[in-house]
């Protein structure tokens, strides 16, 4: 019998085949071993065998998934100064230095000045332990990668560079478990780095903590926001052909389950606006989108807002998250979850439960259908609460199992942080009105849980991604320059 998890790979490979994800620029790696040259004509045997573990880094790097430049071997100031300018032009999104033996830190500090780019240092010798008996200074100098690595974290600190490391040894895979963490976290840096997220329409009114200065994104993470009109929408629907929506409906069958409640007219409008989505962002480039507009009497942008609920799920299925109420930090918390391969879905608190101990949570609008437990269904709403506007939401509950909340709190001074909190949903009475639900268990009583929580600065909307990822969402807030907090 098909197990859960089994059920889960399907409907995920399903959905992959039905909604390709979009492509994007691949994370770029920047990789660079080093060692001190005096060393060389002393034991001629030692950079051989260094270069011979340098190699195998290399290997593991290039079976990322990233783009890596390897800047080689540098023995000497020199050689690290021309390795920092080819670094520097590769534009990457994290330098690795591979501290194969003592080396001088003029050698790397320029690496990191000149770059302008995170960098991990790593040291990594060549077994679990030297073999005292038989080793001369020569073989215990291929064990001396570990020496240098305060000096370097010394001068990182003078030059205002934030230090990080990894030690270990050449095959200890705890140790590189530790190293992909930091190409996950590049992974968000990069994504957050290059996006174009989407801003249309107007804030929901009254919503103070959603409000976020666009250009707050373009100088913490180097994001562009692309300011969008529901005209621009508008435009798009109004040159959808009747076909199209006829083959969108039916790739709609094709993901979700229709519930009876389903009007076909609603269907069809809401298939119309998801066909005109995919060329709003297609043709903005968009990364991610939020949006909302408040709408009168059934006027046509009421209707395009209340519209945007299948189109919005399918894009953010395919790698582009959105969020309904204007949310566009949530839209960037979901990207960074995304980016992580572990969806990332529009979520707010429901309820709490204190009898079962866990908190309700989830959102109407928009849902990353990869988190779903079961097939995604397609409900038909009289009205959309707190909204105007009426149609087909996306309804379904969150797989059983470990998840991360994240979200982007700001402080008194603008400075953004990354908010996280794990937990683990578990089975459950759900509400059936239209919304992405979860039962969270955090391990706590829900409402001492949600005062320390709300006490981060975190907006009462957030990303909810399968999985624990706190530790890959605390390394990208150190390469991204952020704080990070967690409950």
């Amino acid at each position: 019998m098909a197990t859960t998890a089994d059920r889960t790979a399907v409907r995920a490979a399903t959905l992959r085949d039905l909604l390709p994800p979009v492509t994007r620029r691949r994370t770029r790696i920047g990789l660079v071993a080093g060692g001190l040259g005096t060393y060389w004509p002393q034991f001629p045997g030692l950079l051989p065998q260094l270069k011979e573990s340098a190699a195998y880094v290399a290997e593991r790097f290039r079976g990322m998934d990233a783009e890596v430049t390897d800047a080689g071997f540098v023995s000497d100031a020199r050689e690290g100064a021309r390795a920092a300018e080819q670094l520097r032009k590769a534009d990457c999104d994290l330098i690795v230095l591979f501290l194969t033996t003592y080396l001088t830190s003029s050698m790397v500090l320029p690496i990191a000045q000149r770059s302008h780019t995170p960098v991990l240092v790593i040291d990594l010798q060549p077994t679990e332990k030297m073999d005292h008996a038989s080793f001369d200074t020569g073989a215990w100098l291929a064990y001396c990668g570990q020496c240098p690595v305060p000096e370097v974290g010394n001068v990182f600190r003078r030059a205002g560079i934030p230090f990080r490391s990894v030690s270990g040894w050449l095959w200890q895979e705890s140790a590189w478990r530790r190293i992909e963490q930091w190409i996950r976290a590049a992974h968000i840096r990069a994504a957050l780095r290059h996006a174009r997220h989407g801003l249309m329409g107007h804030v929901y009114p009254g919503m103070l903590d959603v409000q976020t200065d666009p250009t707050l994104l373009s100088t913490t993470f180097g994001s562009h926001v692309e300011v969008l009109e529901f005209d621009d929408l508008r435009h798009r629907v109004e040159r959808v052909t009747e076909q199209e929506t006829r083959e969108r409906m039916a790739l709609a069958r094709q993901v979700f389950t229709l519930d009876d409640s389903v009007v076909e007219e609603d269907f069809a409008w809401g298939a119309t606006v998801s066909v005109a989505l995919d060329r709003l962002v297609a043709d903005f480039q968009l990364d991610s989108l939020a949006y909302y507009h408040r709408g009168l009497d059934g006027e046509l942008h009421e209707r395009l807002g209340a519209g945007m609920i299948l189109g919005a799920s399918l894009l953010t299925a395919r790698g582009v998250p959105a969020a309904g109420e204007f949310e566009l930090r949530t839209s960037v918390a979901q990207l960074a979850s995304q980016s992580v391969g572990a969806g990332g879905s529009f979520t707010e608190i429901q309820a709490l439960n204190f009898e079962d101990g866990v908190v309700e949570m989830g959102h109407d609008g928009p849902a990353h259908l990869a988190v779903s437990a079961r097939d995604p269904l397609l409900r038909g709403l009289g009205v959309y609460h707190g909204k105007r506007g009426w149609g087909v939401s996306v309804e379904f509950d969150v797989q059983h199992g470990p998840v991360t909340l994240l979200g982007l709190g700001q402080d008194a001074d603008g400075s953004l942080s990354f908010v996280t909190s794990e937990g683990t949903v578990v089975p459950g009475p759900l509400l059936e009105i239209g919304n992405t639900t979860s039962r969270v268990d955090f391990g706590r009583d829900p409402g001492e849980w949600v005062d320390a929580w709300s006490a981060t600065g975190v907006g009462h909307h957030w990303s909810l991604a399968v999985g624990h990822h706190a530790a890959d969402f605390r390394a990208a807030a150190s390469l991204l320059g952020i704080d990070h907090r967690d409950v």
